[in-house]
């Protein structure tokens, strides 16, 4: 055989415009720091004066409690919060997020008491006054928000952090006092000796949102009876008739809170209510509803003999007695009642207004004052049995003092009988511990008197989800007041002053103004230090001069809902007086429908001016979130051990350890055990957040979370892969869309399309319906399908030419995705697309904007209505394509797509009637082979090209187009394969040469001249 000899490359991939970028596999922890101030704190600040005059975006940010560390709660919040900003800021706008915190309250109080417990081991014994507590809470609060506000920013929120309120702040409380003022003079405050929610466990009155119900809790429940008086004539009349007159009637009532007996003052029954009188054999006669007769003689395991029936309307004008608590008490009455049902218990109730809001409304309509002889630590006072006062005075009303009731209401024999009784019970959400219902001296805010105009103002908001307005319409709905006032010490106090004498209290316009400058003048702290007969506090007119003063300031505070609640002042829209204070978007858990949405709603609505303006809450969108729950669905506690740290998802130890197969290049993170985890940083957090459907609960688990990392490192790879190929392009080459191949004008399409889904499910907040796009794009219709189509022409073609090459087209359509893509995936994961930045070729950087300072509107950039027609099929048709062949490999018949030839053949018709398949793909027949990846495509009508009918193998599929099935040949290629680019396009003659295909042999033609190092001469 002749030999020869030929200058050839030293290796064909030296031939190959192969992608070269440094980006990394994994990013650079020691880089994280200048990514994460530049796309953060930088951004923010730049915005900020760069876009003075842009529309306003403002997020109100309600404010995490200032207690302990952050948990992955605190991380789906602000990142949620986070992810809106950055969108908003991509539209051009200007961004205001000030961050806040709320400072006051019980739990930071209890923290500083157990440092006084702390002082005690030091044989310091005294109890801390409110001026030490305050202190050390302030201390308390100040490191917490200092230590919550280096993990929030190391998350990648960007925001105002400079400027970030605190309840605790001079300013902020001077407005919230400001506020106050203005529900003052409205007469929306008020004073009254009323039942409120009071936690024994805490010692302070609380709200409806500070409680939790828990569904477990039991209770001992009872069947008491009380005598008649038999003062009703009817009755009288009655009883005599039947012969029983001169036996005493026992009302039979029930009770799942026998400890409010002692206070108790009426019974309320219902008129319409049809009452049995039952002669028992172990109680006397008894007066029960007649529907409950059954059910009480098995509770009481008695046997009870009807005698009479009466209705509840023959009944009024009854009293009745004590059943032993005070010998001295007077006649009761029976009263009519709403909210008495037939349905349970025994049809009447008894009445204590000291221990239940129903009661103490009642009550007060028959002028019957509330009674409830309990003190702060929830015990007995010697009030509840002033005759024996010893029995229950100092008893735990929930404990001891229950079961002494029961044991007492036993040996009076007024006691039918009692059980365990499971129940919906309220618990204080801070301590864990059941609360009472108790009557006590508070401050309260008239909501009755806004909650129209509250009402009405939610109508012109947006709600996301839309069922969160019913949510908070029905929390504003139930509630007619609201108890403003605590017990405690660390907090805002009520500037209310007290008559020494009389306990009258002085709370008007006046004397807050009064109280108010003299804050700014000694500061707040100066309420509690300053002794107790400083005058500076007493407005002139309220001081005697001919004695000591009159008056003492009062100790409580204002609840910490009220704090927060007013947190809309720190917000500022300018050019609009009417929405001065109203913030673009307020997004905050689930539970905040009946705390900080409310608590802000109501504050807001009580100071406007109802009257001149129509109502409008201080937010335009509200959006609400789920909580988060481990992988059980559990909700996270402590006590459970299934709490997840953010920190642990950004290190990346909540996944399986890398092992030595991974290439342990980028960040890692080792534990002490020398295992080796992935730490994918802030992003990998974020992504999971967006990721989410946070409207409902959502879940952290390790299958998440390798999702999530599979996603983040996807986008790593697509990023590296995307700035290798355009390393050598010029951004200035501009090709218009119509003179684009059809494979790169497909891409585009498919692009824009994907661009506007994205960019409305950031519009309307559903970022899991972003990424889930993001996601399914980068896989299919970019890596499976454009990348599978451009890789021959990338690589192999040639880089230059006088007329615009293939591979230009290429990196042109290219950059518009890495465009596409960093805008898309801008406010998730910021990082990323900093890090990208800072690796994009230094012609793209001058030529494009920075991306998080560029203005994203998705819309129809390119147009080819034919093309956007006749894709659906020429996806059809690849898809077909890819199953034949699959069939083929799976006969072994071959491996790369590459190594088949296809044939799409058509049915013949008539000569009349045009086959509209047939002449769509006619229009394409140059792109199938790249759009298939094949070496070669043939278009048939009828019978097959012999080279296929021939074939050595050949497998079929088909596909659907105008109701007419177009079946799809794939057989093997009859050519050679180029060894540059291995397509089966090769001429076969002669076998002794190297095989190029003609494409092939002009770009190596050009590189032996342009680059003659990558060449040797050898013999062949």
């Amino acid at each position: 055989m002749c030999q020869s000899i030929r200058t050839l490359p030293k290796s064909w991939s030296s031939t190959l415009s192969l992608p070269k970028s440094t980006f990394p596999p994994r990013a650079i922890t020691a880089d994280r720091p200048q990514y994460l101030k530049r796309c953060s704190d930088d951004l923010y600040n730049w915005q900020k004066h760069q876009r003075k005059n842009a529309e306003s975006f403002i997020l109100q940010d309600g404010p995490p409690y200032a207690n302990g560390g952050l948990h992955v709660g605190h991380a789906l919040n602000k990142i949620l919060k986070d992810i809106t900003c950055r969108f908003h800021l991509s539209q051009g706008k200007n961004v205001t997020w000030i961050p806040g915190w709320d400072c006051h309250g019980l739990p930071i109080e209890l923290k500083a008491l157990q440092n006084s417990r702390d002082l005690e081991i030091l044989g310091i014994d005294e109890r801390p006054g409110p001026d030490f507590v305050r202190k050390a809470a302030r201390q308390l609060a100040t490191k917490a928000v200092n230590e919550q506000k280096m993990s929030f920013r190391e998350w990648a929120i960007m925001a105002d952090w400079d400027n970030a309120w605190k309840t605790m702040d001079d300013q902020f409380e001077s407005k919230q006092l400001k506020v106050f003022v203005e529900l003052l003079k409205k007469g929306l405050i008020y004073r009254r000796f009323k039942p409120v929610y009071w936690s024994p466990s805490s010692r302070t009155a609380l709200a409806e949102a500070e409680l939790e119900y828990n569904e477990e809790h039991t209770s001992i429940a009872a069947f008491v009876k009380y005598p008649l008086n038999h003062t009703s004539q009817e009755l009288q009349k009655i009883a005599k008739a039947r012969g029983f007159g001169s036996r005493t009637i026992n009302a039979v009532i029930w009770t799942t809170t026998p400890w409010t007996l002692p206070a108790n003052k009426a019974i309320g029954m219902h008129s319409d209510i049809e009452y049995a009188v039952v002669d028992s054999t172990k109680h006397g006669i008894l007066l029960l509803a007649k529907s409950q007769v059954a059910k009480v003689q098995v509770a009481s395991e008695d046997t009870f003999q009807n005698l009479i029936s009466v209705f509840g309307s023959e009944l009024l004008g009854e009293t009745y007695q004590d059943c032993g608590f005070r010998s001295a008490s007077t006649s009761r009455r029976l009263l009519h009642a709403d909210f008495v049902s037939a349905d349970t218990g025994t049809g009447f109730v008894h009445l204590a207004p000291g221990h239940g809001a129903d009661d103490y409304e009642l009550c007060r309509k028959h002028d019957i004052p509330a009674f409830a002889p309990i003190d702060d630590e929830g015990r007995f006072t010697r009030l509840a049995s002033p005759d024996q006062p010893e029995m229950l005075s100092g008893k735990d009303v929930l404990t001891v003092g229950n079961q002494t009731i029961i044991d007492f209401l036993r040996k009076r024999r007024s006691l039918l009988g009692c059980h365990v009784y499971r129940h919906s019970y309220p618990y204080d959400w801070r301590s864990k511990c059941p609360i009472i219902v108790r009557a006590t001296e508070q401050w309260f805010a008239d909501v009755g008197g806004i909650r129209k105009g509250a009402m009405h103002s939610l109508n012109s908001a947006r709600f996301i989800p839309t069922s969160a307005k019913g949510r908070l319409e029905k929390f504003i709905e139930n509630r007619s007041e609201w108890c403003i006032s605590r017990q405690r010490a660390w907090g805002l106090p009520i500037p209310a002053l007290y008559n020494i004498k009389t306990g009258e209290a002085i709370l008007t316009e006046a004397s807050v103004s009064h109280i108010i400058s003299v804050i700014q003048e000694r500061g707040i702290d100066s309420w509690w230090t300053d002794h107790e007969q400083e005058p500076s506090w007493v407005p002139d007119w309220l001081r005697d001069d001919a004695g000591p003063l009159l008056y003492r300031r009062g100790k409580d505070t204002l609840d910490v809902w009220f704090d927060s609640g007013t947190s809309w002042t720190q917000t500022t829209r300018y050019g609009n007086a009417a929405e001065k204070h109203v913030a673009d978007v307020y997004l905050e858990g689930t539970d905040q429908h009946r705390g900080w949405f409310q608590s802000s709603l109501l504050t807001y609505i009580a100071q406007g001016d109802v009257n001149n303006v129509p109502p409008m809450a201080p937010f335009r969108a509200l959006v609400t979130h789920g909580f988060v729950l481990d992988q059980k669905g559990h909700k996270m506690s402590k006590s459970l051990g299934n709490v997840i740290s953010p920190d642990e998802i950004m290190q990346g130890t909540l996944l399986p350890p890398l092992t030595k197969k991974h290439k342990l290049q980028g960040p890692v993170n080792t534990n002490m055990d020398g295992k080796v985890f992935d730490s994918l940083g802030p992003d990998a957090l974020r992504l999971w957040v967006a990721s989410c459907d946070y409207t409902k609960d959502v879940a952290v688990s390790q299958t998440v979370l390798k999702s999530v990392n599979a996603c983040l490192s996807k986008y790593r790879v697509t990023f590296k892969l995307l700035l290798g190929i355009l390393e050598d392009f010029l951004p200035s080459t501009t090709i218009p869309f119509m003179e684009l191949d059809a494979n790169h004008q497909i891409a585009l399409l498919q692009l824009q399309d994907v661009e506007s889904n994205v960019h409305n499910h950031y519009e309307n907040f559903d970022f899991y319906k972003a990424i889930s796009e993001i996601n399914n794009y980068i896989s299919n219709d970019f890596s499976a399908l454009y990348m599978e189509t451009i890789k021959d022409v990338v690589y192999a073609g040639c880089r230059k030419s006088s007329n615009v090459s293939g591979r230009e087209m290429a990196q042109y359509t290219l950059l518009q995705i890495f465009s596409s893509l960093q805008q898309m995936l801008a406010p998730v994961t910021p990082l990323l697309i900093e890090e990208a930045w800072a690796y994009t070729p230094s012609q793209i950087r001058e030529w494009h904007k920075y991306p998080f300072h560029r203005i994203w509107k998705a819309g129809d950039k390119w147009r080819n209505d034919q093309l956007r027609k006749d894709l659906p099929y020429l996806l059809k048709a690849n898809s077909a394509v890819k199953r034949a062949q699959e069939k083929a490999r799976c006969a072994k018949k071959m491996g790369s797509s590459l190594q088949s030839f296809v044939v799409l053949r058509f049915k013949k018709k008539s000569e009349d009637v045009e086959d509209i398949g047939f002449e769509l793909f006619k229009r394409y027949k140059g792109y199938l082979d790249t759009l298939f990846v094949v070496s070669r495509v043939e278009i048939c009508m009828g019978n097959l090209p012999s080279s296929a009918a021939t074939a050595e193998w050949s497998y079929e599929d088909e596909f659907d187009i105008g109701g007419s099935n177009v079946s799809i040949h794939v057989y093997p290629p009859q050519e050679a394969k180029c060894v540059r680019c291995w397509k089966y396009t090769a001429s076969p003659e002669p076998f002794d040469q190297i095989l190029l295909c003609d494409r092939c042999e002009e770009v190596v033609g050009e590189l032996r001249t342009k680059r003659p190092e990558i060449f040797e001469h050898r013999t062949v």
